[in-house]
């Protein structure tokens, strides 16, 4: 099966064109919410709400969208090579049934794979900014109309009969009489260019079967028994060798020197050795091998980007960084508060790793990578070859969160392999990862809300963040797209990416959020919900202390603010849900907050163990969501969970120590994500009633989720939460540089 444009029809299988662009589309006692009493002081909309992020990404996908394709084989299978990231979000599932809901054929016959790297595809080929299903909802489903269209004309022509005659139910063409066909046998002639076929358009939602209704992972299994093939698992360039580099004790630092070549060159089993930009790289017959061979380089190495920095200086400069308040603090009834978030891994449980083969004037490229255009691109410059050279097919991955945005790996395995002249399985150990690997930039935060007679006046939020680094793809997007983003001036990246994703769901009368980079050469990069996780958790504290500078219950406070109706149904759901306000012992406590983006709106109400507070515990949610239109709940439910868990990760102890220019986490046992034991047994999440079209999900839960905890925290300990990890000592025994 091709996934190629210009493969043309065949006897094996046909190929149905894209037609259309994408549409951008409480107490135990509560029975009954509050009645609404809205904000006096309505907020103008925010650029975030004109167009969001996900808009500028369908915007740039849309004039290549006809020329992803859906395929028929001679064997009555549905397949489409599609062009995003499988990282265990599940898009492989949610589009596989949008293609079989529309085409009726049951979903076990429909193959949905990775697109290689397609570079005529431009900017159709990213991963992220919880766009996959807003982008490919209404071009999948007319590819898959268009190919039920050709199989009912083939049939009707076959059989003499008027098209409107032939239906098409459980993958089996049917004509008058009880006459029937297959898809398989019908694949040759519904591929002729020569059949009249009438007018193809998506069923309207309300024929779709499949859509909406939950659904298991079709890969679930095989992750769970280790039949999942990840890119280590695969045996596709014969010889490739077990690959690891010895990298610099800080961030960036160069070779100078390797002082024991010979002798390392002499252990057993290593084959050769390479110095590349980012360190020594050690080729051997195992990786256990490798893995000797490297920790016995002795290496002398030049400076780093940010030798010297550590969290007390990194802090410094953020606080210096962040802009002053536009609304006086004197005169006025105000909440002010500043917030400080640490670094954050982004710890996919698959490290970084790929296996190129570079010889002959080509090279041949295997990785999870989610902008695999702009990798095969970098490679091919890299290289000095043309871009025609180098193949980069892509692997699902092990996790991403945004990791996999850049393809660090698959450029250093590359290099690696042209300087050895042989093909490469390079892996990065969890050192490797958790050191040098990409993470969320540590951030300051300064908001002021002024308030008077009941009534929010204004709200600001001033961010000051280490520089996130977008050079994975979407700042060619969004340079591309510049004329058509809603925001003016010779804005950065960042700051473009800032003001298309956040955004306030109140109305707290004049409101503005900017930020501020630091201009420090970290390994940086988007983490899941990139500025909205402390941005908006940050925001939803605050809301809670203006509810009580008012005086008023935190739920019933955002209910009155919130700006829609719909808005107000999530917060309603999980306040009901989740028995907001009932009693709880002393140290324990209820929170509660919301978010809204990408069209998509949740709310989180959890419950706390914070007897002791250095050491609290999740012991509940509740979440509820309304994406839109739900494609696959059962994966929604999935997101939401995900995003919970990092949230108790990053709120209560995760996080990275900075010194000397290089984070001090080196393994799980040292990066103190969320353990089974630290995650609440009792969670309940909420999907909403199907509307309209799909909003994004995949980053949705996690700033909601951040808010609530904390604000839980906070109610059960009588502390205000400022600093972020709550409980961060360096309790372990750093690794050596």
């Amino acid at each position: 099966m091709s996934s190629s444009p210009s493969a043309g029809h065949s006897r094996r299988h046909f190929l149905t064109y894209l037609l259309a662009t994408p549409t951008l589309a409480v107490a135990a006692a509560l029975v009954d919410p509050p009645p609404v009493a809205r904000a006096a002081v309505p907020t103008p909309p925010a650029p975030a709400d004109v167009l969001d992020l996900g808009d500028v990404l369908i915007l740039a996908a849309a004039p290549t969208a006809n020329m992803i394709t859906v395929a028929v084989g001679e064997d009555g299978r549905v397949g489409l090579a599609l062009p995003r990231e499988e990282v265990g979000q599940g898009i492989t599932t949610a589009v596989a049934m949008l293609i079989a809901d529309e085409l009726d054929v049951p979903l076990d016959r429909v193959d949905v794979t990775l697109a290689d790297a397609r570079p005529e595809l431009v900017f159709n080929q990213l991963t992220g900014g919880s766009n996959t299903i807003r982008s490919v909802y209404t071009p999948v489903r007319t590819a898959a109309a268009v190919a039920r269209a050709r199989l009912v004309a083939a049939a009707a022509a076959r059989w003499g009969v008027p098209a409107g005659q032939v239906t098409v139910s459980g993958g089996v063409v049917i004509g008058p009489g009880g006459r029937t066909a297959g898809f398989g046998e019908l694949s040759t002639a519904a591929a002729s260019p020569s059949l009249k076929v009438g007018t193809a358009t998506p069923k309207p939602a309300s024929q779709q079967r499949l859509v909406g209704t939950p659904t298991s992972r079709r890969d679930a299994r095989a992750m769970v028994t280790g039949r999942q093939a990840y890119t280590l698992d695969l045996d596709v360039a014969p010889g490739a060798l077990p690959t690891m580099v010895r990298r610099p004790p800080t961030i960036s630092g160069a070779v100078r020197s390797v002082d024991n070549e010979a002798a390392v060159r002499a252990m057993p089993g290593v084959v050769d050795l390479a110095v590349v930009e980012t360190g020594v790289a050690v080729l051997a017959e195992t990786f256990g091998q490798a893995l000797d061979a490297k920790n016995a380089l002795q290496v002398t190495w030049g400076p780093g980007t940010v030798d010297g920095e550590d969290d007390d200086s990194i802090r410094e400069k953020l606080h210096a960084a962040a802009l002053p308040f536009a609304a006086p603090g004197l005169l006025t009834q105000h909440v002010d508060a500043e917030f400080d978030f640490a670094f954050v891994s982004h710890a996919p449980m698959e490290t970084n790793s790929a296996i190129a083969d570079v010889r002959d004037g080509k090279a041949e490229i295997w990785a999870g990578l989610k902008s695999p255009i702009v990798a095969q691109e970098t490679i091919a410059k890299d290289l000095g070859l043309p871009v025609s050279a180098v193949a980069v097919h892509v692997v699902q991955g092990g996790g991403s969160f945004g990791r996999r945005l850049f393809f660090d790996a698959a450029l250093e395995a590359a290099r690696i392999s042209k300087k050895a002249g042989k093909p490469v399985k390079l892996m990065w150990s969890r050192i490797d990862d958790m050191r040098h690997g990409r993470a969320r930039a540590a951030s300051h935060h300064r908001i002021r809300a002024t308030h008077a007679a009941g009534q929010v006046l204004t709200f600001e939020h001033r961010v000051a963040s280490v520089e996130t680094d977008f050079r994975h793809g979407l700042g060619e997007i969004l340079t591309a797209m510049s004329a058509s983003l809603p925001v003016g001036g010779n804005l950065s990246f960042a700051q473009t990416v800032f003001l298309t994703t956040v955004k306030s769901p109140y109305d707290f009368g004049i409101t503005t959020q900017t930020l501020t980079e630091v201009p420090l050469q970290m390994h940086t990069g988007s983490w899941r919900s990139v500025y909205s996780a402390n941005t908006r958790g940050a925001e939803e504290i605050v809301v809670d202390e203006l509810a009580a500078a008012q005086r008023k219950d935190p739920y019933r406070f955002r209910r009155e603010f919130l700006e829609d109706d719909r808005s107000r149904a999530v917060l309603d759901k999980v306040a009901t849900e989740g028995q907001w306000g009932r009693p709880m012992p002393a140290g324990h406590a209820q929170g509660i907050a919301f978010h809204a983006e990408y069209q998509s709106c949740t709310a989180c109400l959890v419950e706390i163990d914070a007897t002791n507070p250095d050491r609290p515990r999740v012991t509940k949610a509740t979440i509820a969501a309304d994406v839109g239109r739900p494609v696959n709940p059962r994966g929604l439910e999935s997101q939401l969970l995900g995003g919970l868990t990092d949230a108790i990760g990053t709120t209560l102890r995760a996080g990275l120590h900075i010194r000397d220019g290089l984070p001090l986490e080196g393994s799980y046992s040292q990066f103190h994500y969320t353990r089974q034991a630290e995650s609440p047994r009792d969670v309940r999440v909420f999907v909403m009633p199907a509307n309209g079209e799909p909003g994004g999900a995949g980053e949705l839960g996690v700033p909601a989720a951040v808010g609530a905890i904390a604000n839980a925290w906070a109610r059960a300990t009588g502390r205000k939460p400022r600093s972020f990890p709550l409980t961060f000592p360096v309790d372990f025994d750093p690794f050596p540089r």
